[in-house]
């Protein structure tokens, strides 16, 4: 008798730490997708996509985030772009789009006028490398409360990322401008908010730029402002081979 009790006392221990007797998988599939919607993306999302193949559908599904990857031959899957321009003009304020690691995404002159979140899906930011290729003025520009993580950025002449107006947040990203006899003509970030360029429609109120943990490489400064914004609270940490800055673009 104690051994068949110590048995079945062994099977309720297996069964109950199982992840499919898990009380949370007695949630239905939209009651959980709204639990994951509150996770960040990376990495808290993208490690629940790990868990089962459940929760890896659910945390993927096109309603937490859109994903721009090249290799997709199929690009009928609700969700999938192969470029970043058509996963932006398709995204609703507030998405987020994941942008796959591998290769090289080109981007020119695209603009966001509305909140969106823009992450890298390598472990590092050197992995999701955008390029913005000579003759244009940007690789992304920006006229709404946007964010960038785990991203490289690199611009062949111009700017990386052009500001027109709300809050961007950047990082654990790289920008990079190529070294060659025009750099001086470069700049990793451009901010124009607050100079009239564009009409008050577009404007916001709380226009600023915060950068934290990002190499800058290259150009003729790290900032170039031309409204109201100014450079603040700037900090530096040199590691190895390379700076990472920490600053702050806001109003004088």
């Amino acid at each position: 008798m104690e051994v068949e009790e110590l048995e079945k006392r062994k099977s309720r221990k297996i069964t109950s730490s199982s992840p499919s007797s898990a009380l949370i998988n007695n949630l239905d599939d939209g009651c959980l997708m709204h639990i994951f919607s509150f996770l960040s993306p990376i990495p808290d999302r993208y490690n629940t996509a790990l868990v089962c193949h459940r929760w890896c559908y659910l945390a993927c599904h096109p309603r937490l985030w859109l994903r721009v990857d090249r290799s997709v031959q199929d690009f009928s899957e609700p969700g999938v772009f192969p470029n970043i321009e058509e996963a932006v003009s398709a995204a609703r304020p507030g998405d987020t789009i994941l942008i796959a690691a591998g290769g090289s995404h080109l981007a020119s002159n695209i603009q966001i006028k509305k909140p969106l979140c823009l992450i890298g899906g390598g472990e590092l930011p050197d992995e999701t490398t955008v390029i913005c290729l000579r003759g244009s003025d940007s690789a992304l520009e920006f006229l709404s409360t946007c964010k960038l993580t785990n991203l490289t950025v690199k611009a062949e002449l111009g700017c990386c990322l052009l500001h027109r107006s709300g809050r961007l947040i950047i990082d654990e990203c790289i920008l990079q401008c190529e070294s060659n006899p025009l750099d001086y003509l470069s700049c990793p970030i451009v901010s124009t908010a607050g100079s009239g360029v564009f009409p008050s429609n577009l404007k916001s109120d709380g226009d600023s730029i915060s950068v934290s943990h990002t190499r800058i490489e290259g150009g003729a400064k790290a900032v170039l402002t031309s409204g109201d914004l100014a450079l603040q609270q700037v900090r530096v940490i040199y590691a190895r081979t390379c700076l990472y800055f920490w600053f702050d673009v806001d109003c004088r």
